[in-house]
C-alpha cells in the first residue's frame, strides 16, 4: 500500500470514529470513564563544549505545559473513544549564540529562538476486548521506536497502532507511522534517521515506518520480547530481549539482555546499513541499594541507525550526551543507584554512573580507529511527599564527557546541567 493510500486510510478511519463519537458521546463510560490532567515542566538545560568549537554552549531555560484528555469508551461490544493532547511551550531565557538545546524551535536563518511554540495532537481509538486500535497522534515507547520524552515536549508520531492483550502474558503490539512531531517542533515531518558524526544520510526522509512485536511473561520472573521495524528505504530491524528477576540470595538480581539486528532496506537511501548491537545488563539490589554492570558491543561494517529524535533503546540509554553506538564500538558501565528513604528522606533518589567505549571505527576526517569515548554522569531526584507541594517533582542531572574523535565531530568534549520542576495536576 502506498503512503497516499495509507494517508487516506488514517483520515477515513478518524473520520468514521469521529462521527460515531458524535451519536454515542453521551453513552456510559465515555465520559464517566474519561481523565484529564496538566503536567507542569519547567526546564533548564546547559551544554557547555570544551576546546575550540564554533559555538561554546547550547544553554535554555523555558516552561512548558502539557494537557492530558483520555475519554473512556462508549458501551457495547465495540468501544468508542477520543483522546486529545495541547502542548505549549515559552522561552524563559535564550539567545541565537545558545540554541539547540532541543527546548525551543529557532529560525534556521539567524538562529533566534522562538518566544513559544504550541500543538495539539488528537487520537481516535476503538476498543474490541483487550484490543485497541489508536489512529491520528500517536506515542510509541517501544525498543525499535521509543518517542522520546527528555525534554520541555515529548515527541509524537501520526499513524496508526494496534496493541492487544487478548492473550494471557502476551501484549501484542503493531503499527504503522508516515510522520513525526520533533520535541522542538510544531508541525510534523518525514521521517529521517538520526545522523551524528555523519554516519549516515540524515536529509534523505520517509513517509513509512512499520513495525510489530510483543513481551511475553514466560514466568513471574522472566518476559521475552521481539519486535521488527521497517523505514522504508533506509532499514530494517529485528529486536530479541529479554528481562528476568529473581531473588539472589538477601537480594534481586535484574537480568536485562537487548540484541538489535539491523540492515538496510529496499534503495538503502540513508547508506549502507549493517549492524549487530548486543548488550547486556546485570543488576543486584539490596535494600536502598542497586549497583549494576552492563557490557555493549557493536558488529558490523555501520552505526546502529535509528530514528531521528527517537531515544534508542540499547544498553546505554540515559546517557545525556553520547549513546555510544558508533562502528565497531564496545561499551561497558557500571551504575550505582540509592533510595535515602533509608536515611529517613522519602522521595529522594541518586545516581552514579560511568560508561566507556573503546574501538572505535570513523572516518579518518573524524579520527580514524581506535578511538575511544567516556561519560560519567550524577542524578539526585526528589518528589515531595506531603503538603501543599506533594508531588512536586525535582531532577538535576550532571555529566562530563570526552572522547579523543577530531574537533569536527558531531560529539564534543562538553560537561552538561540539566535541571528540569515537574508537577502533574489531575482535574479529575
Amino acid at each position: 500500500m502506498n503512503a497516499v493510500s495509507n494517508r487516506h486510510v488514517i483520515v477515513g478511519a478518524t473520520a468514521f470514529t469521529l462521527s460515531l463519537l458524535a451519536c454515542s458521546v453521551q453513552a456510559t463510560g465515555f465520559i464517566e470513564d474519561s481523565k484529564a490532567s496538566l503536567t507542569l515542566r519547567n526546564y533548564y538545560f546547559d551544554r557547555d563544549y570544551k576546546g575550540t568549537s564554533a559555538q561554546s554552549a547550547t544553554r535554555e531555560w523555558a516552561q512548558g505545559f502539557i494537557f492530558k484528555y483520555t475519554s473512556g469508551f462508549t458501551e457495547g461490544p465495540v468501544g468508542f473513544g477520543l483522546d486529545a493532547q495541547a502542548m505549549l511551550g515559552l522561552k524563559l531565557d535564550s539567545s541565537p549564540d545558545r540554541t539547540g538545546t532541543g527546548l525551543l524551535p529557532f529560525d534556521s536563518s539567524d538562529r533566534e529562538p522562538r518566544d513559544d511554540y504550541s500543538e495539539l495532537g488528537l487520537t481516535a481509538k476503538v476498543k474490541v476486548s483487550k484490543t485497541e486500535l489508536q489512529a491520528g497522534t500517536i506515542s510509541t515507547f517501544l525498543p525499535i521506536a521509543f518517542a522520546s520524552p527528555t525534554r520541555l515536549l515529548p515527541q509524537t508520531f501520526r499513524g496508526t497502532y494496534l496493541r492487544s492483550q487478548d492473550i494471557d502474558g502476551l501484549s501484542l503490539h503493531a503499527g504503522w507511522m508516515d510522520r513525526m512531531n520533533q520535541r522542538d517542533s510544531t508541525n510534523y515531518q518525514k521521517m529521517s534517521v538520526a545522523a551524528p558524526n555523519g554516519r549516515f544520510n540524515g536529509a534523505v526522509q520517509s513517509d513509512s515506518f512499520i513495525f510489530i512485536g510483543g513481551d511475553y511473561q514466560w514466568s513471574d520472573a522472566l518476559t521475552l520480547k521481539y519486535y521488527h521495524a521497517e523505514l522504508d528505504d533506509m532499514y530494517r530491524k529485528d529486536y530479541f530481549g529479554f528481562v528476568d528477576n529473581r531473588a539472589v540470595g538477601p537480594g534481586k538480581l535484574k537480568t536485562d539482555f537487548r540484541y538489535f539486528i539491523t540492515d538496510e532496506d529496499g534503495a538503502g537511501r540513508a547508506g549502507p546499513v549493517d549492524n549487530r548491537n548486543l548488550g547486556l545488563m546485570f543488576t543486584y539490589s539490596l535494600g536502598s541499594h542497586a549497583l549494576g554492570v552492563g557490557y555493549m558491543r557493536q558488529d558490523g561494517d555501520t552505526a546502529m541507525p535509528y530514528l531521528a529524535g527517537t531515544e534508542p533503546l540499547v544498553n546505554s540509554e540515559g546517557a545525556l550526551s553520547s549513546e555510544f553506538l558508533n562502528p565497531k564500538e564496545r561499551t561497558w558501565q557500571v551504575r550505582y543507584d540509592y533510595d535515602f528513604a533509608a536515611v529517613g528522606v522519602p522521595g529522594l533518589k541518586g545516581m552514579l554512573r560511568y560508561l566507556r567505549g573503546s574501538n572505535i571505527e570513523l572516518p579518518d576526517r573524524l579520527g580514524g580507529s581506535g578511538l575511544t569515548e567516556s561519560e560519567k554522569d550524577i542524578e539526585l531526584s526528589y518528589v515531595v511527599q506531603s503538603g501543599t507541594f506533594k508531588g512536586v517533582g525535582l531532577r538535576v542531572r550532571h555529566a562530563w564527557y570526552r572522547n579523543d574523535f577530531a574537533p569536527t565531530a558531531s560529539f564534543r568534549d562538553d560537561n552538561e546541567l540539566r535541571i528540569n520542576v515537574d508537577y502533574t495536576l489531575a482535574l479529575w
